[in-house]
């Protein structure tokens, strides 16, 4: 029998009792980092699990921006990394981003996992300085907060595959967070909070980059924060250059050319028609 586990929801208020301050006041912007989230049996259940690179769980990118792996669907992963999906999906630990980001609106946990589930990147992968999409096709709401859970056991510093957290005029990274087993990295998502895993993984050739990631949403953001609908955004460094998806930029100019009131209204008819 699988043993399942299980957040301590006192434990998690007290932790984020003891971070939200920082959270809500860091730079470039809200973020926070914490060591041993997850135990280390945790940790091993989920890796012992851990799907290969050459099995059909993975959807692929392979270009210029981004070389990496995330799982399609959480039916096929095992029973245990289910079972912690849930946990982190669960209304103890939507309670803990809530208290620590500070978000005033309803967080809702992603049961289709858009975007999220586990990663991976192989050696030589990256995942350029990017802002994610901002708002979740399946629930018609907007994304406000990212989790990654890192799952590298016995990682080196040389290996690389640091999450970057960039300013907003991309003159460069003012935190870089190295992706060590059982570490949690929480930060808000706006159209301005750039990051990413930017230059080729280092890793020896049997090693790749693990991690969990989860994505966090609300009905409705403060106005400061709206903008027209969006995929990702990649943003290059300096003396980069980022190989442009001219479709989605085009989509892109369009949306933000439209009055929101249009969007609201094309929003509404699809719900209405069941697309």
């Amino acid at each position: 029998m699988i043993e399942p586990f299980f957040f301590d929801s006192s434990e998690l208020d007290a932790l984020a009792d003891k971070h939200a301050s920082t959270y809500q006041s860091n730079d470039p912007f809200p973020h926070i980092v914490i060591d041993d989230f997850l135990p280390e049996w945790v940790v091993d259940r989920v890796l012992e699990e851990f799907p290969s690179p050459d099995t059909d769980v993975w959807r692929r990118y392979s270009n210029q921006r981004a070389e990496k792996l995330e799982s399609q669907a959480a039916e096929h992963l095992g029973p245990f990394t289910r079972q912690l999906f849930g946990e982190l999906n669960s209304a103890v630990f939507v309670s803990f981003l809530q208290k620590l980001t500070g978000i005033a609106e309803p967080l809702i946990p992603d049961p289709y996992f858009e975007g999220g589930g586990l990663h991976q990147i192989p050696r030589g992968g990256m995942l350029k300085v990017h802002a994610d999409f901002n708002r979740s096709k399946f629930l018609d709401l907007d994304r406000r907060v990212n989790a990654l859970i890192y799952l590298n056991k016995d990682w080196e510093e040389a290996y690389g595959g640091h999450l970057e957290l960039w300013d907003t005029e991309m003159t460069g990274a003012e935190e870089k967070v190295l992706p060590i087993a059982g570490r949690l990295a929480v930060f808000s998502t706006t159209d301005f909070s750039f990051h990413g895993h930017p230059d080729p993984l280092s890793c020896p050739e049997d090693r790749s980059r693990r991690s969990i990631a989860l994505y966090y949403f609300s009905p409705g953001r403060p106005p400061e924060e709206i903008s027209g609908d969006h995929s990702t955004l990649f943003k290059a460094r300096p003396g980069e250059k980022i190989v442009v998806d001219r479709k989605e930029q085009a989509r892109t100019f369009a949306r933000r050319l439209t009055p929101p009131i249009v969007h609201d209204g094309v929003r509404a008819a699809k719900r209405r028609l069941g697309s």
